[in-house]
């Protein structure tokens, strides 16, 4: 029996991977980074500190990670103050299982950012649980992050599912032990070999039923 359900945000409730790879590669350009089309996937999943580092050893920008991320955030909250790119159906989708489950977010955006997603979307009160990947050892795919949020809601992983939509969050989730209920990321689909890993795989938010969750 499943009683709690823990979502990825990005690419399950916002449609914000785009907005993520527009906000680092216009610092990379502006900044005299080395931007290649594989940056984006590549950061897909990882930590702010992880990212961050990448964007600095890798893409080549001169500035801190730490500086670097702070100037990431601060256009990303930008952008949503113009524009919060909800996925159609996903606050329906988390109001239709509150009732239902305990539920948490596990996201490898930062803080601020998720809280500001949730509190604009007007969900910010149907989750017991909120977890960034920042507060913990490892991003995606390390199950780091839905570890601590299944700790914070008092959940056992096989009475837990998780609602994921990339590779890294596939595989974290399962490497946590829950069931794993996946909306493919439209601009960067999972590998086929971590969409094995799901338990059921949906093509939108209307979908997301407690019937689905409990399988």
């Amino acid at each position: 029996m499943i009683d709690a359900v823990v979502f990825d945000m990005d690419g399950v409730i916002v449609d914000s991977e785009q907005v993520w790879d527009d906000v680092r590669e216009q610092l990379a350009k502006e900044r005299g980074g080395r931007w290649h089309e594989g940056a984006q996937a590549a950061m897909m999943g990882m930590s702010s500190p992880e990212w961050s580092a990448y964007m600095h050893d890798e893409i080549g920008l001169p500035e801190s990670p730490d500086e670097i991320n702070a100037e990431v955030v601060e256009r990303m909250l930008d952008r949503y103050r113009e524009e919060l790119p909800l996925i159609d159906g996903a606050v329906e989708a988390v109001r239709r299982l509150a009732p239902e489950f305990r539920l948490g977010i596990a996201s490898s955006s930062n803080r601020p950012l998720i809280e500001a997603v949730l509190e604009r979307a007007g969900i910010a009160d149907r989750f017991d649980a909120v977890v960034s990947s920042e507060e913990v050892p490892r991003g995606k795919p390390a199950p780091d992050v839905y570890l601590e949020a299944m700790k914070c809601l008092g959940a056992e992983p096989a009475r837990t599912a998780a609602i994921e939509d990339s590779s890294n969050g596939i595989r974290a989730a399962h490497a946590a032990g829950m069931r794993v209920i996946v909306l493919p990321n439209a601009h960067y689909p999972p590998a086929p070999d971590a969409l094995a890993l799901a338990r059921a795989v949906i093509a939108a938010p209307d979908e997301l039923t407690p019937e689905l969750v409990r399988g």
